[in-house]
């Protein structure tokens, strides 16, 4: 599992936070929004938000996700560095971030600032591992397909339950509830395209 064990050399987790502070507050002033009003909108307390505003936590990914829709973005908005386009990115510089709560890991693997809006994650899930995103609000419609390259997972999209195998790949949107689950006894590995 070398994208496990080389994360660390990816990225700083403190570049990370502070970019997402940035992009976060970025967006809320753009759209004009008091951090009460963006806490009231989102249903995030007005100190997490202050906190992830001065890149003093590690927010959940239910965190962002909720700012995210919140502010009209896609979580994955929030969760790339911004850096000049180039066609190529390099291992060694894709952007990894661990989920605190339960662990997963997700590294962006396409080039940053990349023309369109076609975007590849790679993502280790652990093990029980169980994650619930909300519909998202984001102003454009998000399509998404995860391929499962190992172990197994449970994808309920709305209410219905997709059971995945090795080699599966599952197609859906991201305007609508879902939730990750991984009841394999080893981690689960797969690719995301989104677009």
């Amino acid at each position: 599992m070398e994208f496990m064990t080389r994360s660390s050399e990816f990225t700083n987790p403190q570049t990370l936070s502070e970019e997402i502070a940035q992009r976060v507050q970025g967006l809320r002033k753009q759209h004009s929004l008091s951090i009460e009003e963006l806490a009231a909108k989102s249903g995030v307390s007005r100190s997490m938000i202050s906190a992830v505003e001065r890149a003093q936590v590690n927010a959940t990914a239910q965190v962002l996700d909720r700012l995210a829709s919140a502010l009209g973005v896609a979580l994955t908005q929030l969760l790339e560095v911004s850096k000049p386009a180039h066609p190529l990115s390099r291992a060694e510089d894709q952007l990894v971030w661990q989920e605190p709560s339960t662990g997963y890991l997700r590294r962006s693997l396409s080039p940053p600032g990349a023309t369109g809006r076609l975007r590849l994650i790679e993502v280790q899930f652990p093990s029980l591992a169980r994650i619930a995103y909300e519909a998202n609000a984001a102003q454009l419609p998000i399509l998404q397909q995860v391929w499962l390259i190992e172990g197994s997972m449970e994808i309920t999209v709305t209410q219905t339950q997709h059971k995945l195998q090795a080699g599966d790949c599952l197609a859906m949107t991201v305007d609508q509830p879902i939730v990750f689950f991984n009841p394999g006894a080893q981690a689960a590995r797969y690719l995301v395209a989104q677009a």
